[in-house]
């Protein structure tokens, strides 16, 4: 890929963020010239040096523009020349606000704002970072299998404004590509849970709950809920193969690794293979069968060829990365 990658710029919404670090990571690996938007340029020496960590050392093919989902500002100049856009940023706050509108708007207008850049600047191909939470939370996961065929209804009593937004805002790119996407092509990917490795300590907000909850001992009961994962390297990867793969035009990927976990099964897990982190954790209780939920991401299998870690490898490797973030010399 690196000699025809060599001509060809690729966009990445959200640079300082986890999933977005590591997608401009891999597209330089790839060779690719890579654009980064990010709030502020403040952020910027910050990235280098995680890139740095990443194995990065050479910066000329990586440029820095500052843009906000909620504004115009940049937009234009951030697409200029590319053939592709990742477009990665999304909000995710880390309690819900008073107002859902405050998440729900900047999510889908976020979208807007760039899908209707990047079809101007005559972008060959968006791919959008939907989520599970747009495919698997308006119906009993009991006896079900979900797929990039289900569709999470935003009026589903008891929402929460995240899911609500992811709903909405994947939801409002696809009608925007047949109203008026011209020539442009979108694909979407769906991933569950992000966790993986944490290059210069820059990690997602689902990774505070293993980290604070869990072997802080914090969390003293099994939650009643299970959840699925996806390694952040894989994450990024299937970015990057939607990118190009001519059958993912008009497509949307579930991406996670087989099988589901509960609070109590990485307990276990750590337990068994990293027991040096297990001394605050709580004498936790397993669920039931029932409550796990199930999900396919066969499509991206057999179309892209995606092959994901195994959640067991990505945990133990977030629990050593989040080791590392509290200053532990733990080293694998």
């Amino acid at each position: 890929m690196k000699n025809s990658a060599n001509a060809t710029t690729v966009l990445v919404t959200g640079g300082s963020g986890y999933l977005g670090l590591q997608c401009v990571l891999q597209l330089l690996q790839e060779g690719y010239t890579v654009k980064t938007t990010i709030r502020s340029l403040a952020k910027k020496e910050e990235i280098i040096h995680a890139l740095t960590t990443g194995g990065i050392h050479h910066f000329d093919k990586l440029t820095f523009i500052e843009a906000d989902l909620t504004k115009d500002d940049n937009w234009m100049e951030a697409v200029s020349g590319c053939t592709y856009v990742l477009h990665v940023a999304s909000p995710f706050p880390a309690v819900d606000p008073a107002d859902e509108n405050e998440i729900i708007v900047p999510a889908r207008d976020g979208s807007l704002r760039v899908l209707k850049a990047a079809r101007d600047a005559g972008v060959k191909r968006v791919v959008l970072t939907s989520s599970f939470a747009a495919i698997g939370y308006s119906r009993s996961p009991e006896n079900y299998t979900f797929t990039e065929q289900d569709w999470t209804d935003p009026s589903t009593p008891g929402l929460r404004p995240y899911l609500k937004s992811k709903a909405i805002a994947e939801k409002a790119a696809w009608d925007f590509m047949k109203r008026e996407g011209g020539d442009m092509e979108l694909t979407v990917i769906n991933p569950v849970g992000i966790f993986g490795p944490v290059p210069g300590g820059n990690y997602s907000a689902s990774m505070e709950f293993v980290l604070k909850g869990l072997l802080n001992g914090d969390i003293k009961e099994t939650p009643n809920f299970t959840f699925n994962i996806v390694d952040v390297r894989d994450t990024a990867d299937i970015h990057l193969r939607a990118m190009t793969h001519p059958e993912a035009k008009g497509e949307r990927f579930l991406a996670a690794s087989e099988g589901s976990v509960s609070v109590y099964d990485i307990a276990v897990l750590v337990r068994r293979e990293r027991l040096q982190h297990a001394a605050n954790i709580a004498d936790l209780k397993p669920l039931g069968a029932e409550v796990y939920v199930h999900l396919s991401a066969e499509k991206a299998r057999k179309v892209l060829g995606w092959k994901p870690r195994a959640k067991e490898i990505t945990l133990l490797d977030t629990i050593d990365a989040l080791s590392g973030v509290e200053g532990r010399d733990h080293k694998r």
